[in-house]
């Protein structure tokens, strides 16, 4: 069995967007998790973890290893400190987002049940994502007009 040390200082993924720079490891990954998703997440000052967003499959669980980050729900904002977890549902009430507001880097680890398809939707630009069976994404775009279950079928 695989190890990892929440406390260490290696990263998978370093993105550097403007307002959304973290570090990212792959914890679920390199462990070998299967049912269980978890990201170890470093945000710098200023910056947000991900888009507002919701998942209609998985159930998302945020516990903070160090620093004060701001959590945003559809409730409003509001500051978490170390040691606390909270879990987002699925579906709409589940809607969240981690931003650093601090003058230091924080530190999250994110789990999630690992249920494919998945549907994420982006409360603040009307995005939706949908993912098949191997999180591959089917569609990420805005929707359109509804359309009549049998149009264009022959």
């Amino acid at each position: 069995m695989e190890a990892f040390n929440l406390y260490g200082d290696e990263w998978d993924e370093l993105r550097d967007r403007a307002g959304w720079e973290i570090k990212e490891a792959f914890v679920g990954r390199r462990i070998g998790g299967q049912l269980i998703g978890a990201s170890l997440c470093e945000v710098e000052p200023g910056a947000k973890l991900w888009p507002f967003h919701t998942h209609h499959a998985n159930e998302e669980w945020a516990i903070v290893l160090r620093g004060a980050p701001a959590l945003r729900t559809r409730e409003g904002e509001r500051a978490l400190t170390e040691g606390d977890v909270v879990c987002f549902p699925r579906g709409k009430d589940g809607a969240h987002q981690i931003i650093n507001r601090t003058l230091s880097p924080v530190r999250v680890l994110m789990l999630s049940t690992a249920i494919r398809p998945d549907v994420v939707e982006y409360p603040d630009t009307g995005r939706i994502l949908a993912s098949d069976a191997g999180g591959d994404y089917i569609m990420f775009a805005r929707p359109g007009p509804e359309s009549d279950y049998w149009e264009g079928e022959g």
